[in-house]
């Protein structure tokens, strides 16, 4: 998880997409502008791991 940007709960999303909490290795899909769902201990982290793509 090194070099990438770490989202607290409760901080809003940058981007649309899959993101994992660093220390269970669960994933979520959060929508750009949500915030991040709780995790299931305090100071646990979220990273993107798989942004949503968007044709146009």
């Amino acid at each position: 998880m090194a070099g990438k940007k770490r989202y607290s709960p409760g901080e809003k999303a940058p981007q649309s997409g899959q993101y994992k909490n660093t220390q269970t290795s669960n994933e979520v899909t959060v929508t750009k502008g949500e915030p991040m769902p709780p995790t299931p201990k305090k100071g646990q982290k979220y990273v993107i791991v798989d942004p949503t793509r968007h044709k146009k």
